[in-house]
């Protein structure tokens, strides 16, 4: 969708009175809270004495006349007492928030890519678009396979290719507005038509043609241009999609439900959404598929307000509204947008004008799942691309709720925090939460369209440079390794799907990946220096430029370690690249090979839990080049043709023979790098209650409270002396 250490040593004398004071720290939890105190209850000592033979040598030095010395040697036998005592000092550790009606988030290194869920797709927008915007259907918090009711009060079908939405009669925006079946028709048929990433790698062949769009270029609802010829009485819109594509844009900028056109339009009974009455909306996929639920539980499913985005730009094919990428929109969820800075801070505030009130207040309140609940904490002010001193400092001193370092940095955060709280080093576990394998993956893509990218020696010389190992090591913290590594597209928990030959992680050979680079150098009439001064390739021709790796701004202190090793490994071979860093609305762009970079740095999280569909299919399919998933513009048409029928087969066993194929072709290619897949987790303050994660949509802003957090901890002293 997208650190330091330090060892200390303990000196002991040697002495006849020898004393060593060690500390051990355990901990008994009372409860779950802001500015800290330390208590100290009545301490237990316990004494322990033992006595132990030890021989004794004493030296007796004796001066002569002559200036001779001699020495002679007495040996005697004492008895040693060794006294141990051990003493445990209980205290304890109250924390609770500094502002109760404030929460703030540091956690996102980067800001949302855009404000507008029709082009927003980036991990830092989930959750944003989680708490301020809904849809007909959603996810049952952590659960992500089970769906809840939303807008829709419930829903049916009998053949997973027809599905009837009932809505609720009274959901509003916060501005207000009404919701209904013509929200649903209007808000995803404009995420599909403007044709940014949600919209494309959302709904392909599942509501708009894939084939269709690579020949016409544009992206319409199946059956809308047959819905406008049947409306107007104009055929000319089944065979011009431009016509037809402009022509929807034109409705949905001007969307007037009491108009007779319109409601023949939305009313047509062939097209993938029917607005069957005020209040029932059918929705028909293209194909059967049983996983739609998923699918539109996240924000490409959500609704928007048809008057606020008529009033702020309409709709464009193939265009991403520009306007609303910074201007917050009304929605239907329990928190509002007050306040934007684009690319620093957003500030959100409870929405008063809730439409779940209305359920609570007519004794109704059973009928609205518990993830949808009004919000506990009036305002989360989120701020963006803090340094990761920042990002530390406001944690450890009570500033900020939630925040976020990399695995690098993390011992660094323990050690301060500690410091700071009193909480034991290694009771880490109370505020950071590992919810173990994220689902996404990790690459370098290389597209295939530029140069030097689109030879595959010279691919295939990159991947054999660089040692996945040493890649894995920014991962490593507090005795554990915080990502895995594994063999793309699909990420390693999604058995059977992932990787099902077995294939093995490149091999880190230089020998190898020398010998794919002198082809490409030869070919193309280049060489480069190796660390030793030998130059290899054509050493008549042009040495090989710098070569950018680009990824998102800010420079972390993990991104700066992960490039390095990168950067010291494709040296051995002569290749040098540097770091290029962009802001994620400028990634936006990336929709042409041409206009999309050589190398990038980025990962991909699936938008639902279909790997097939939301791993596979955007990363290899051509359809989806640029940045609606496949970075690398990898075009093999054996590949396209598998990619869109794999989800929709039923056959397990045919379905891994082809997800195997793709798999072999895609690694002899190699179109990608796959980059360890960091382990999800979050750094929350220990009195923040009610965090629910969703790896498919974030975390719930709205299912977050207080508690004063209180805990007891046990000091341990032992002292030993040694007594004759």
């Amino acid at each position: 969708m997208v650190s330091s250490r330090a060892n200390g040593s303990l000196g002991v004398s040697r002495g006849v009175l020898a004393a060593v004071v060690v500390a051990v720290v355990v901990v008994a939890v009372a409860g779950g809270l802001v500015g800290y105190y330390v208590t100290h209850p009545p301490t237990k000592t316990v004494t322990v004495t033992t006595s132990t033979a030890t021989t004794v040598t004493t030296a007796t030095t004796v001066t002569t006349a002559t200036t001779a010395v001699t020495t002679t040697a007495t040996t005697t036998t004492a008895t040693v007492a060794v006294v141990t005592t051990t003493t445990s000092v209980p205290y304890t550790v109250k924390l609770t928030a500094p502002t109760p009606s404030e929460l703030i988030d540091v956690s996102q290194v980067a800001a949302p890519d855009c404000l507008d869920l029709a082009t927003g797709f980036y991990v830092q927008d989930g959750p944003i678009f989680a708490v301020v915007f809904q849809g007909l259907v959603g996810f049952n918090g952590s659960n992500y396979m089970q769906i809840v009711p939303v807008i829709a009060k419930n829903w049916t079908t009998s053949d997973y290719q027809h599905w009837y939405f009932y809505i609720r009669h009274h959901v509003w925006f916060s501005n207000g507005d009404p919701v209904n079946a013509t929200t649903v028709w209007f808000s995803i048929y404009r995420t599909i038509l403007m044709g940014q990433g949600p919209g494309i790698s959302n709904y392909g062949n599942i509501l708009y043609n894939v084939t269709e769009s690579s020949i016409t270029g544009y992206f319409i609802p199946w059956g809308a241009c047959h819905a406008l010829a049947y409306a107007t009485g104009n055929n000319a819109y089944l065979s011009n999609a431009t016509l037809c594509a402009y022509a929807l844009a034109n409705v949905l900028s001007n969307f007037n439900i009491a108009n007779s056109t319109i409601q023949k339009i939305m009313s047509y009974p062939n097209q993938a959404i029917v607005v069957i009455n005020p209040f029932e909306v059918e929705i028909t996929t293209l194909k059967p598929y049983p996983l739609f639920l998923t699918d539109i539980a996240a924000w490409w499913g959500f609704v928007v307000d048809p008057t606020f985005i008529d009033s702020h730009g309409g709709v464009a094919p193939n265009s991403p509204n520009t306007e609303l990428c910074t201007t917050p929109m009304p929605g239907t969820g329990p928190y509002v947008i007050k306040s934007y800075t684009p690319g620093e801070e957003l500030l959100m505030v409870n929405n008063t004008n809730y439409w779940v009130y209305y359920y609570y207040e007519h004794g109704e309140a059973g009928e609205i799942p518990w993830i949808i609940q009004p919000a506990h904490i009036k305002y989360i002010d989120v701020k963006y691309g803090l340094s990761t001193t920042d990002r530390i400092e406001d944690f450890v001193k009570n500033i900020a709720q939630i925040t976020y370092v990399s695995t690098i940095t993390m011992p660094e955060l323990v050690k301060l925090y500690s410091a700071a709280t009193g909480i034991p080093y290694g009771n880490w576990s109370l505020y950071i939460y590992n919810f173990g394998p994220s689902g996404c993956v990790f690459y370098l893509s290389f597209n295939n369209y530029v140069w030097p990218t689109n030879s595959t020696d010279f691919r295939l010389a990159i991947v054999h440079a660089l040692n996945a190992t040493a890649l894995l090591q920014p991962y490593y913290a507090l005795g554990t390794y915080w990502a895995v590594t594994y063999v793309g597209p699909i990420a390693p928990n999604f058995k059977p799907y992932y990787n099902p030959d077995n294939l093995p992680v490149y091999q880190y050979n230089l020998t190898l990946a020398l010998q794919y680079l002198v082809k490409f150098l030869d070919k193309y009439g280049y060489y480069v220096v190796l660390p030793n001064g030998t130059a290899i390739g054509d050493t008549s021709g042009t040495q090989l430029p710098t070569i950018n790796i680009v990824t998102i701004a800010p420079m972390t202190t993990f991104l700066k370690e992960q490039f390095e090793i990168i950067q010291s490994e494709l040296a051995q071979i002569g290749v040098p690249v540097s770091l290029q860093l962009v802001t994620a609305s400028t990634t936006d762009n990336w929709v042409t090979p041409s206009g999309t970079p050589a190398i990038v740095d980025l990962g991909w999280c699936p938008d639902w839990p279909d790997p097939l569909f939301q791993e596979m299919w955007p990363l290899a399919n051509v359809i989806n080049g640029g940045i609606s998933g496949n970075l690398a513009w990898y075009n093999n048409s054996l590949v396209n043709e598998l990619t869109n029928e794999l989800p929709f087969i039923t056959n397990l066993t045919e379905q891994l023979k082809l997800d195997a194929e793709v798999y072999k072709i895609m690694y002899d290619q190699a179109p990608y790098y796959w980059l360890p897949s960091g382990l999800s987790y979050m750094i929350v303050q220990p009195y923040v209650k009610g965090v629910i994660y969703n790896p498919y949509l974030s975390y719930y802003y709205n299912t977050m409270y207080y508690v004063p957090f209180t805990a007891t901890f046990y000091k341990t002293t032992t002292t030993t002396t040694t007594t004759s």
